[in-house]
């Protein structure tokens, strides 16, 4: 499979955006990047036109692209349908011991990575909270819902990265309830764990009247 400079520009401007340092409501320049990139500006030029379709950038000619920030509406439901989907798949395998258990192990060797990053990696960090809620997911052994949980998780990681420039507070809160969350998950108690994910959610991500 042939990479050309738009893939690369694609993929890097993306990934900016997804650790945040390319904040949402940024206004950038096809110049801008193409010297960030070392490139010329036709590659840049597919890169945003492709973004764009995506929803990740809103294009101005003349003017730049606008990196299209995380609106209040989309952030409460995609919290909502990260609460629905990983709550079903822990009630899905509380009857399973064996399946908790080797859940339990995954995760506990996850919190143990995530303790050890340096919060001033956003993208690692973040990568390593989307993990944790994916194998959660990946339990129940639901392809459909699976994949679609998959694709939420550009959005978890834009989300997450936002919210960790914010502080230590942040980084603690995460920690302290992901360990809340593997408590649970452990003791069988899937109403419990729906309750302190929802809590958790909102309380990361502040959203005001908490998420359903």
């Amino acid at each position: 499979m042939t990479y050309s400079a738009a893939d690369r520009v694609y993929a890097d401007v993306k990934e900016l955006i997804l650790t945040c340092e390319l904040p949402g409501g940024e206004l950038i320049s096809e110049g801008e990047i193409a010297e960030r990139c070392e490139v010329s500006r036709t590659p840049v030029r597919e890169a945003f036109l492709r973004l764009a379709a995506e929803g990740w950038m809103r294009l101005y000619p003349k003017r730049g692209a606008l990196v299209v920030p995380v609106g209040d509406q989309e952030a409460r439901d995609v919290l909502e349908a990260r609460v629905l989907v990983e709550s079903h798949a822990i009630r899905s395998v509380v009857g399973m011991p064996s399946t908790l258990a080797a859940l339990g192990a995954r995760l506990d060797e996850n919190r143990r990575a995530h303790q050890a990053v340096d919060p001033s990696d956003a993208a690692e960090f973040a990568r390593l909270d989307a993990q944790f809620h994916q194998m959660i997911v990946a339990a129940d052994g639901n392809a459909l819902l699976g994949d679609f949980y998959s694709s939420l998780g550009e959005r978890q990681r834009r989300m997450t990265a936002a919210r960790l420039h914010l502080g230590r507070e942040v980084v603690d809160r995460i920690h302290h309830d992901h360990t809340a969350l593997a408590a649970a998950i452990a003791d069988g108690d899937a109403d419990g764990f729906a309750g302190l994910l929802a809590a958790h959610l909102a309380g990361v991500h502040d959203v005001d009247g908490g998420v359903r």
